[in-house]
């Protein structure tokens, strides 16, 4: 089954005009069902919400853990829009992540107007920004996978939290690169506000990546358009910068929409121990380990467009 991040909007071109509103354009085997499936909001989604702040005033561990911060990586870029929906059209399993944030420094109260970012590769290895940096093993090339993604701000995006500290994105399932596993970069913005589409102003009180447990990953990996990027996987446990810590060090909560057909999307959800008189860019943060043996270093090997938004400093 060929599955896809698609919404069909026939009056956005592809470039600017696409990813200033935040549409997306169909672009071909679109899976209805399922994506409406894993990005709908149901009673269940609205009743935790309005719980969000009962459950990050409890005593779970998970909630009053700082979490770890980490490097920002090598494919971080200035300027991504605030907006729910980042996939603009890339094909993929659908991926609700729904992050909670509270400040683990007293007593775990939610942080209302907390901006998280997140970005995240292709299901083939791209970051948008990048598209010519190799990911590893064999995959097609960026330009082939046929949607019609801005390739200077797909899979990249802002969510201002709520008054319980709640932000939701509408993604998929990201692919991988050597010599990661698979992996969703953010950031905690405090301080600053929305201006221009995108968010400005404030600090940085963390810098995180998040996981997913291997089994999930890969079996997601063995179909389509994720099938068509073959290599070596690797596994959490080989990873550089996850630490084994768990939901502490961002493994993500994922519950799947329909368990016998993981096509059809998973829900992830974590909450975000942070604080928010902290700064943390992510620029030369924590390591984790090192590469695989004979691996190639974690960096990109192409540059972005000429009109790409400027790259910030990476570890």
């Amino acid at each position: 089954m060929f599955m896809t991040g698609n919404h069909k909007d026939s009056t956005i071109t592809r470039r600017r005009a696409l990813a200033v509103t935040g549409g997306t354009v169909a672009a071909g085997g679109l899976a209805v069902a399922g994506y409406q499936s894993a990005f709908a909001d149901t009673a269940a989604d609205a009743e935790a919400s309005a719980s969000a702040s009962a459950t990050s005033t409890s005593t779970s561990s998970s909630c009053m853990t700082l979490m770890t911060s980490v490097t920002e990586g090598p494919y971080y870029l200035d300027g991504a829009l605030v907006r729910k929906d980042i996939t603009e059209g890339k094909s993929g399993v659908p991926l609700t992540l729904r992050l909670t944030v509270v400040d683990a420094t007293d007593g775990c109260t939610p942080v209302s107007g907390a901006a998280v970012e997140i970005w995240h590769c292709d299901a083939w290895g791209y970051y948008s920004g990048y598209t010519t940096a190799n990911p590893g093993g064999s995959a097609p090339a960026e330009s082939e996978d046929g949607s019609t993604a801005d390739d200077d701000t797909y899979l990249r995006g802002y969510q201002i939290a709520n008054a319980n500290g709640v932000v939701k994105f509408e993604t998929i399932f990201p692919g991988w690169y050597t010599p990661r596993t698979c992996h969703i970069h953010l950031k905690v913005h405090t301080g600053g506000q929305k201006e221009d589409g995108t968010y400005e102003g404030g600090k940085v009180n963390y810098t995180g990546q998040l996981f997913f447990p291997d089994d999930t990953a890969e079996e997601i990996f063995t179909l389509e358009p994720y099938s068509k990027h073959s290599g070596s996987y690797t596994t959490l446990d080989n990873d550089m910068v996850y630490d084994g810590g768990g939901t502490s060090s961002g493994l993500l909560t994922l519950k799947a929409v329909h368990k016998a057909d993981p096509s059809e999307g998973y829900k992830g959800s974590i909450t975000l121990g942070v604080d928010p008189d902290a700064e943390n860019t992510g620029a030369g943060g924590g390591g984790g380990g090192t590469p695989p043996s004979g691996a190639p270093s974690d960096a990109p090997t192409g540059t972005p467009p000429s009109d790409a938004p400027s790259a910030s400093a990476s570890s």
